[in-house]
């Protein structure tokens, strides 16, 4: 058998391969995406039971975030109340508590990164 033959697979292998654009090479895209969210916000789960409103919030991330409960009261005489800002640290779970004098027409929770 001739040289010739042995060589000629490899050969047309190693054309190809150099042929090929760069951007077609498997490695040439390793880490090149786009870059990753920034992942941000803790979540929380309130509750209203009567006048009471308690929220938990778990910060599964590693940037801190100060959370504050805010509750609107359903009488137009009762006072709506914020309360103080919380920092809920990474992997941390934090507990907000608050009220109306009668009962409770909406509650939320604010997010604020801290820098």
């Amino acid at each position: 058998m001739r040289l010739s033959r042995c060589l000629a697979p490899l050969t047309l292998a190693a054309a190809l391969a150099l042929a090929l654009p760069y951007d077609a090479t498997p490695h040439a895209h390793a880490g090149a995406g786009p870059p990753a969210p920034n992942l941000f916000g803790a979540a929380c789960r309130t509750a209203v039971n009567g006048s009471h409103v308690v929220a938990y919030c778990h910060n599964p991330y590693v940037d801190t975030d100060r959370v504050r409960l805010h509750i609107e009261c359903a009488r137009w005489w009762d006072i709506d109340t914020d309360s103080a800002p919380v920092d809920a640290g990474p992997a941390l779970t934090v507990r907000l508590a608050g009220r109306c004098w009668k009962e409770v027409g909406s509650a939320w929770i604010s997010h604020q990164k801290v820098r």
